[in-house]
């Protein structure tokens, strides 16, 4: 997704809206407007409604429809989305933040739950909100007199909409609702890891067809929900099998421990900094003062200080402060995470006394990760080195529902 914005919050969940959305929003409205003499004739067949195509057909009563349905439309999808949202709150998994975009709405939870139980219980919690929504605004078109036209139009699209909302997102494209579906079930039997593999294989033979379809058919939306699906399930998948590989992995495990490292102090200087590095082949140190950490310096930092200025200024002037930490009881995964989601190349290890207690890096973590796969392959091999040069893991993504 590209950049999105706070809106506000439900059930005191943050809701945002990305750019896309406000690119969709207008189309499908021009979208529902244009096709309003088409939908009339399918609804009334559907629903049984006998709404005149003459009274919601005429001068910007259209636009106005469209307007309102294709609000109504992601009001229902967010209403999908918060029924994911509830059910895993409900099992402690917290979400981040729901997104409105190009595709619908994204529920991010901040972890992945492994249980089939509960991903079967949060996956159908969506559709069932959606079936929910059809039958209560099929009630109002049934209410609502029959010289309500327009209205009975926007009731009568959004009781259908969500319907087949339900029944498209219950289709086996993982990581979509039935995707998710299809993987609590065959993790009832099967490890975690094999389950999701077998799953996101099925979803992105899905999203060949549905894409293939979408050619034939000349729908870019289809084509983009196809790109979509696949790019996910390929993500996910392997999101799942890095999890595995660093299962019961702890931050101590993969840390340099603070009797091992280079350290510098806030009044050394720039210039004795890059020699330190040039000597030690590190690009980051702790800064180190009275015996407490008292922050981080990168070549990224010595960069900022001007070379005639190098010889007077010290580490003090360019280091962070502002420093992410863990403790080394957490599990590797949650380094990697953390490294990845603040976009930096070192972690802070702190005792439960708060003093330093060692450094954590991607390098340290990737070789957590070659660590555990020959350890999933039945292979042994060394703890992993202290060198740490700045190579970057693949992007690690919150699940997304």
């Amino acid at each position: 997704m590209f950049r999105s914005f706070r809106i506000g919050s439900l059930l005191g969940i943050p809701i945002k809206l990305d750019v896309t959305f406000l690119l969709i929003l207008p189309a499908f409205a021009w979208l529902i407007a244009i096709q309003i003499g088409d939908l009339v004739p399918v609804l009334n067949g559907l629903l049984g409604t006998e709404i005149a195509l003459e009274a919601v057909s005429t001068g910007s009563t259209p636009w106005l429809l469209g307007a309102a349905a294709a609000i109504g439309l992601f009001a229902s999808v967010l209403a999908h989305e918060l029924g994911h949202s509830v059910v895993a709150i409900r099992y402690g998994f917290p979400i981040d933040s729901i997104t409105l975009w190009l595709l619908g709405g994204v529920a991010q939870l901040s972890e992945q739950p492994t249980n089939w139980r509960q991903e079967l219980a949060i996956a159908i919690a969506g559709p069932i909100v959606s079936v929910g929504l059809g039958v209560g605004f099929y009630a109002l078109v049934l209410v609502v007199p029959a010289t309500l036209e327009t209205a009975q139009f926007v009731f009568a699209y959004l009781a259908a909409i969500n319907v087949v909302l339900a029944a498209f997102k219950m289709l086996p494209g993982f990581p979509m609702d039935g995707g998710r579906v299809l993987r609590a079930i065959l993790g009832r039997n099967r490890p975690f890891t094999v389950a999701t593999a077998q799953a996101a294989q099925v979803g992105k033979t899905f999203a060949l067809l549905l894409g293939l379809f979408g050619l034939l058919a000349f729908n870019v939306f289809l084509i983009a929900i196809a790109f979509f699906i696949y790019i996910a399930a390929t993500g996910e998948a392997r999101q799942t099998a890095i999890q595995a590989a660093i299962e019961g992995i702890t931050v101590a495990d993969v840390m340099t421990p603070v009797d091992e490292l280079d350290t510098v102090s806030p009044e050394t200087t720039i210039a004795e900094l890059l020699d330190a590095m040039m000597k030690h082949r590190h690009t980051g140190f702790p800064v180190v003062e009275n015996g407490s950490i008292a922050g981080v310096v990168t070549l990224e930092d010595a960069r900022t200080v001007p070379p005639s200025e190098r010889d007077s200024r010290t580490v003090r002037d360019a280091m962070a402060t502002d420093l992410e930490t863990l403790s080394p009881t957490e599990e590797a995964w949650e380094a990697l995470v953390s490294l990845q989601r603040n976009d930096i190349g070192r972690l802070v290890v702190l005792d439960d006394r708060g003093r330093l207690a060692g450094l954590v890096t991607r390098t340290d973590v990737i070789t957590a990760l070659n660590v555990g796969a020959v350890r999933s392959a039945g292979g042994t091999v060394d703890r992993p080195s202290a060198e740490r040069p700045d190579d970057a893991p693949q992007p690690i993504e919150k699940p997304r529902w």
